[in-house]
């Protein structure tokens, strides 16, 4: 069966292109700095918003039916939905896709059950996979969406509900590796507070750590190489999530010694409703040796949700391609869509439409910042503007050998010091020359 019988092959057709089914900036064999776009970009689809998103919001159910939603048969949706999802990757031309252990495959009444449907359902993404030459960027689970998580997974009050939660972690764990996943995700959806009056919080970050220490030690047994992740958010559904912002998440994987078994998957969403950019959340990352992967997205400036929306800000790709591309581009990690079509757009078009605007408008990132970068404007401006850090009594400071007497006996002697410009607007306006 086809499901998406009116849509060819996406092909790039260039700038001159009025079709609205064609890319006209992605050139996935176009090589930048050496590295073909497919390369530097790394596309993948998510499951859940892609292909289980029904439009539903806080004020209604959702609007949009799928074709291989047609079945009585829970898990013949899912296999319906698994062949939908490969005939869109393939059309779409990505090479990676990310899941939710619980999207592509439906809960049953116990846990034995469930294990059963999933093992199944992989056994058909293994074959799609190889069939179609497309490959699993991360694997991860919900433990937030079941009402028994309604307290948090890892973090749940009670013993029984985090057991529940270990054991989801191990079976998506083994079908990642069965899959060939190149990493595996925490995303804490629920790992938070609402209020303080009822929560411990030391011992609630202990549990989660714990959790995490068990999945290290598992990932070790099972043989599994891939990177683990962290999804830093810092608030909705809970008040206050423990996995802020990528400072936070950093602080407690130092804590409880997991720092060096775990990197960050940043989303440019979570990054705006913790109060940053997606820029400085990519960048701390980079200053610390944890950026891992990307979930491409943007908000709505004036909604105070994750509205998960498709990324069509060239400023925003271009800071961030130029970011990621000072670090060395990406070695386990990608930018997966983790982004959803609005309520309104129903058709099964307006997924491909949503998919070939954002892989333009990273296209178009990439491509200016590949030029930032061999120009070298910004990076001059910030050598200059360090310069007096290189040698003298500047390099003193940096090495050590200098406190605060020293810097008193230097005042002393050299006087107020000379001040420069930050030339921000004169910088802002060499950006704009780029896009």
């Amino acid at each position: 069966m086809e499901y998406f019988p009116n849509i060819k092959q996406i092909t790039y057709e260039g700038t001159d292109s009025k079709n609205p089914l064609a890319f006209k900036h992605y050139d996935c064999r176009q090589k930048i700095l050496g590295k073909t776009m497919a390369d530097h970009l790394r596309f993948a689809v998510c499951y859940w918003h892609t292909f289980k998103g029904t439009g539903s919001d806080p004020f209604g159910p959702g609007t949009i039916v799928r074709n291989y939603n047609s079945s009585d048969d829970p898990m013949r949706i899912a296999e319906m939905t698994m062949e939908a999802a490969f005939e869109f990757f393939t059309k779409l031309g990505v090479d990676f896709w990310c899941f939710h252990d619980r999207d592509i495959s439906p809960e049953a009444q116990t846990l034995k059950e469930t294990n059963t449907r999933l093992d199944k359902i992989a056994k058909l993404a293994k074959k799609l996979q190889s069939d179609n030459n497309i490959k699993l960027l991360w694997g991860t689970t919900n433990a937030f969406s079941n009402r028994r998580f309604m307290s948090g997974a890892g973090t749940n009050p009670s013993p029984h509900v985090f057991a529940y939660a270990a054991s989801q972690v191990k079976k998506a764990m083994e079908i990642t590796k069965e899959l060939g996943g190149a990493a595996y995700l925490f995303w804490g959806g629920r790992e938070g507070y609402e209020t303080l009056l009822n929560t411990d919080m030391k011992r609630e970050l202990e549990h989660l750590a714990i959790l995490l220490q068990m999945a290290v030690d598992y990932k070790k047994d099972i043989g599994f190489n891939g990177q683990f992740y962290i999804e830093p958010k810092p608030k909705e559904p809970t008040k206050h999530q423990y996995d802020f912002d990528a400072g936070n998440c950093y602080a407690f994987l130092q804590k409880y010694n997991l720092a060096k078994h775990f990197k960050l998957n940043i989303e440019a969403n979570h990054a705006t409703l913790a109060g940053h950019s997606f820029q400085h959340e990519l960048q701390f990352c980079i200053d610390n040796g944890l950026l891992g992967s990307v979930d491409a997205n943007r908000g709505d400036l004036f909604l105070g949700w994750d509205t998960d929306q498709f990324p069509t800000d060239i400023y925003e790709t271009t800071l961030a391609m130029y970011t990621i591309l000072r670090s060395g581009g990406f070695t386990t990690g990608g930018l997966n869509f983790d982004a959803k079509v609005r309520r309104q757009s129903i058709d099964p078009t307006d997924l491909f439409h949503a998919h070939i605007g954002a892989m333009d408008v990273f296209a178009r990132g990439l491509k200016n910042a590949a030029k930032m970068l061999t120009d070298g404007v910004f990076e001059d401006v910030i050598k200059q503007r360090y310069a007096g850090w290189n040698d003298g009594f500047g390099a003193k400071i940096e090495k050590k050998t200098a406190g605060l007497k020293e810097c008193e006996n230097y005042i002393l002697e050299h006087g107020e010091p000379e001040l420069q410009s930050g030339r921000q607007e004169f910088l802002e306006n060499i950006l704009n020359s780029y896009i």
